[in-house]
C-alpha cells in the first residue's frame, strides 16, 4: 500500500473538542495530511489550533458552543457547511467528565455527560451520516471512545453508560452505512495525559497504580491517539468498518 492511502487533500474535516487535548492533535494531524479542517470548543478562544491548521496551509474555522445543546450541534454543522460545501470526515472527540461516588452521584452530572458524551454524537453523526448518504461520495465518521467503553471505572457511572453506549452506537451506524461507503469507527484512548486526568494524576497512589498496570509503562500522549484517527480517517481504514480501536498502551491486554 502506498502511503498516499493516508493523504486527505481536498477533504474537509469536523473536528469537535479540539480546542486542546486529543481534540487539537488530531486535528492538526489532519491538517497535515491535506484536510481542511473545523475546530470547536466551549471557550470563545479558538486556542493554538486554527493558526496550526492555517500554517500547514489549509482552511480552518472555529465554532464555539455548549454541545449539550442541540442548537450548537446544528449550528456546528451548518458552519461547516457554509465554510467548507461539504464534510468527508467528521471526528466526535468533544467530551467531558464528573467524578462521585454512585450513591451520591448527582442527576445535573448524568445528564450533562449523556447530553455531551453520547447525545450530542448521534445527533452530529445523524447530520454528517445524512450529508454524506445524499451526496453519495462516502465518508468517515470517527467517535472517542474510552477504556471505559469496556470496563466500569469508578466513581464514573455516567461516563461509562455513555462511553459503553458511544462504542454500541458505533457499530448500529456501521451497519447501517458501511455499504454506502460510509466507514463509522472508534478510538479507545487508554490513561491519557490530558485535563480529563489531572486529578488521578496528581494522586500519587493512583498515579502509581495507573502506570504499573499499563505494559507501556507510561501515559498516553495526545500524539498516540492522533496517528490511529489518521488512520480511520483515510482511505488506509476503507475495509475498517464498526471497530473500536484501543490505543492504551496495552491496558486492556493485561
Amino acid at each position: 500500500m502506498s502511503l498516499e492511502a493516508f493523504r486527505l487533500n481536498g477533504k474537509n474535516a469536523l473536528v469537535t473538542g479540539s480546542r486542546r487535548g486529543l481534540g487539537l492533535a488530531i486535528a492538526v494531524a489532519l491538517a497535515d495530511a491535506g484536510a481542511n479542517v473545523g475546530c470547536h470548543g466551549c471557550d470563545p478562544n479558538p486556542g493554538p489550533g486554527c493558526n496550526e491548521i492555517r500554517a500547514a496551509g489549509r482552511k480552518t474555522f472555529y465554532f464555539s458552543g455548549d454541545l449539550a445543546n442541540p442548537r450548537a450541534c446544528t449550528g456546528l454543522f451548518e458552519k461547516a457547511i457554509a465554510e467548507f460545501g461539504s464534510i468527508d470526515i467528521l471526528v466526535n472527540n468533544a467530551g467531558t467528565i464528573r467524578r462521585a461516588p454512585a450513591a451520591e452521584y448527582p442527576m445535573e452530572f448524568w445528564d450533562e455527560l449523556i447530553a455531551v458524551d453520547l447525545t450530542a454524537v448521534f445527533r452530529l453523526s445523524q447530520l454528517a451520516g445524512r450529508h454524506m448518504l445524499q451526496r453519495r461520495a462516502g465518508g468517515k465518521i470517527v467517535n472517542i471512545a474510552s477504556l471505559l467503553s469496556f470496563q466500569g471505572g469508578i466513581f464514573v457511572p455516567a461516563y461509562a453508560a455513555a462511553k459503553g453506549g458511544l462504542a454500541q452506537l458505533t457499530k448500529a451506524l456501521a451497519n447501517e452505512w458501511a455499504s454506502k461507503g460510509i466507514n463509522v469507527n472508534a478510538i479507545a484512548p487508554g490513561y491519557m495525559a490530558t485535563d480529563n486526568t489531572t486529578a488521578l494524576r496528581n494522586d500519587p497512589v493512583r498515579n502509581r497504580q495507573i502506570l504499573e498496570r499499563i505494559p507501556a509503562g507510561r501515559w498516553g500522549e495526545p500524539k498516540d491517539v492522533a496517528g490511529a484517527a489518521l488512520f480511520l480517517c483515510s482511505s488506509a481504514s476503507d475495509y475498517v468498518h464498526g471497530h473500536v480501536l484501543a490505543v492504551d498502551g496495552g491496558w486492556l491486554a493485561r
